[in-house]
């Protein structure tokens, strides 16, 4: 066994992990405990149902808050979230012997644009080159790359083709670049990753996925290498994967608003997760070995939408793994410095607008959805049945807010019928919702501390950091009413038996008409008008509280219109907001921009042979059972045969 830096010792985890529990349990039951005594004069049928749906959503609002204070200590003394470590000297660019473990960098794609996609992957491999370079020989671990096309259509597979020979000419003498197509996509992703496993996963001892818009540094990259290497008990690390690239209004909010707060929260949740973090789908590496007797897919009995295929493979394979005794780490230790930019090079694009937004969350809601079948599958570790249930709840709770709010509504006209005082007029109903609303803000006023205090200049100065933040929360109050819509809405098309179909996601630059904004959102915003004039008529008072709730649905259609407006240079220059320590001075983005660039102006148009395909070395990964499950003394030497759910 290596000598580790890394040690894989967490202390206090459990200790942690119950702190969190009674902090959440007791705020829980004091806004409860507040709510009844709100509520007493309502009838006992009322109260019931109002505290049921209060509980879920503000002990749901609790954990956030508890992770997001774990988180802003942890960074603001600069802690390792797992080790409690002093993070001050850690060098997380220092390597030690790993020239023995072969590492695959894998990117499967589906009819993915090839300039953009490719463009990325070269900049990874440069970067890599680069850090590799600077090692000693005895350091460097091996390392192929792998374009795992799951592409269907003759034209598009013949330009991806094109696009990969050209970069195995370039790359030809530095780095091994390997191009397999299946003739089908039996499986989607996971499938295409577990046709990899069984064909070359035994060449390698670990493996790396990037998403199509996926774009990783040398430094992060060896670094997970190292990490994976030093500790034989870890069968996966989840990098922070930054959203980075996108120039309308809706991307630069996005891109700030993750650049400020997911540092904060991730280290939050790796300090109570520890060593069952949740896996992501991408930007991380794996344990080849492990996953392959771990990880084998089966799929749930019944129709889509709930069954079939699973669609948000990512969770299932981390509670597998977990499942048989491994680790599964979320890595934060240089995401959480005072300086994220200059050592975490994790990036990956996201849409550009509302609307592609909100149907990429139509796909991930089908598919966490899926997860409350496995709540009670069989040996699975209490954190992952809780990652099962957070994920579908995060949709789940889009539907409870609107009960909240239609009940309120109703609870607001009774009250005003009946000549009795409103509710909203109570000191204490005042009081529960100044409470929540402060727990909503208090992740996003920490990330605006820690920045102002340690990074300030990598946000534009302390002026701009505050503007910026400002509207990014006000843009966030706005959204969270349409998407609390959308997601109502996506939940009764899957439970109606409204399947959806798991396609390539947009992924470039796309300004939006009135036409196409109004489309999706102008019921939402005659319903949110209707809502409103209701309230004025009824309680002027309470239509001025409830502002936050109908004002997003009112102007649904020219917040989706608006977002997408790009902001180009010039005007980035001239308002300087919305900035972020990753989109400035970053080598692997520009790199990757300027690949992207010499891609679009100089097209590939003649074809070149691929080069061939390493020797296969067949293996078994078999199919898991969620009702039934063994865990032997060697996992590996124990392959399941069971095939059902």
């Amino acid at each position: 066994m290596p000598t580790s830096r890394f040690p894989a010792k967490m202390p206090w985890l459990r200790l942690r992990r119950w702190g969190l529990a009674v902090c959440v349990l007791i705020t829980s039951l004091a806004g409860s405990a507040t709510l009844l005594h709100i509520t007493a004069s309502l009838p006992l049928a009322a109260r019931l149902g109002l505290l049921m749906i209060f509980v879920l959503t503000f002990s749901w609002i609790a954990l956030s808050f508890w992770s997001a204070v774990s988180g802003f200590i942890l960074c603001w003394c600069r802690r390792d979230p797992m080790t409690l470590q002093q993070l001050d000297h850690h060098r997380p660019d220092d390597t030690q012997g790993t020239a023995q473990a072969r590492t695959a960098l894998i990117m499967p794609i589906y009819q993915e644009p090839p300039e953009p996609t490719l463009a990325g992957l070269e900049a990874s491999c440069r970067s890599l080159l680069e850090k590799m370079a600077q090692l000693e020989d005895d350091e460097t671990p091996l390392v192929d790359v792998f374009i795992l096309s799951d592409t269907q259509c003759p034209e598009v597979a013949a330009r991806e083709a094109r696009h990969v020979a050209a970069l195995q000419q370039r790359l030809n003498k530095s780095l091994c670049i390997h191009y397999r197509r299946r003739e089908n996509n039996h499986g989607r992703k996971a499938g295409n990753i577990a046709d990899f496993c069984r064909r070359w996963g035994r060449r390698y001892d670990y493996f790396v996925v990037l998403d199509a818009d996926s774009v990783m540094g040398g430094a992060t990259l060896i670094r997970l290498i190292e990490k994976m290497h030093a500790q034989p008990e870890v069968g996966l690390i989840q990098s922070v994967p930054i959203p980075v690239g996108q120039v309308t209004l809706f991307g630069r909010m996005v891109q700030f608003a993750a650049a400020l707060y997911s540092p904060m929260l991730a280290a939050g949740q790796s300090f109570w997760q520890g060593d069952s973090a949740n896996y992501w789908g991408h930007n991380a590496i794996v344990r080849t070995q492990a996953f392959m007797a771990s990880c084998g897919l089966p799929s749930l009995p019944g129709k889509p939408p709930l069954g079939g295929e699973l669609l948000s493979h990512d969770f299932v394979e981390a509670a597998l793994l977990r499942r048989d005794g491994w680790q599964v780490l979320l890595d934060t230790t240089t995401t959480c410095t005072f300086r994220p930019a200059e050592t975490a090079d994790s990036y990956e694009s996201m849409p550009s607008n509302l609307l592609d937004f909100a149907k990429r969350d139509r796909r991930w809601l089908q598919g966490n959805l899926q997860h409350l079948r496995l709540l009670t599958g069989s040996g699975l570790h209490p954190l992952s049945r809780c990652h099962f249930f957070c994920g579908a709840f995060a949709y789940l709770s889009s539907p409870l807010w609107l009960l909240l709010l239609i009940s309120s509504s109703i609870m607001i006209g009774v009250s005003a019928l009946n000549g009795a005082p409103n509710l909203h007029s109570q000191p204490l109903a005042l009081g529960l919702l100044g409470v929540t609303l402060g727990m909503l803000l208090a992740p996003k006023l920490f990330g605006l501390v820690l920045a102002l205090s340690h990074t300030p200049a990598d946000y534009g100065g302390r002026w701009r950091l505050m503007t910026s933040t400002l509207l990014e929360i006000g843009f966030a109050a706005l959204l969270a009413p349409l998407m609390m819509a959308w997601h109502s809405l996506f939940i009764g098309g899957v439970l109606t038996g409204r399947a959806v179909e798991w396609d390539t996601q947009p992924r470039g630059e796309r300004s939006l008409s009135w036409k196409e904004a109004w489309q999706p959102t102008g019921w939402i915003t005659l319903v949110g008008t209707a809502w409103l004039l209701a309230l004025m008529v009824i309680s002027p008072a309470a239509g001025l509280w409830l502002t936050p709730a109908w004002l997003g649905l009112v102007g649904s259609t020219l917040l989706v219109k608006a977002s997408s407006y790009p902001l180009g240079k010039p005007q980035q220059r001239r308002l300087g907001l919305w900035q972020t320590p990753y989109q400035q001075n970053v080598s692997v983005i520009e790199a990757y921009h300027h690949h992207l660039a010499q891609a679009l102006e100089a097209p590939v148009l003649t074809a070149q042979p691929l080069s061939p395909l390493p020797a296969q070395l067949p293996g078994e990964m078999p199919v898991q059972s969620f009702q039934r499950h063994r865990l032997s003394e060697d996992a590996f030497s124990a392959p399941r045969t069971e095939e059902t759910y």
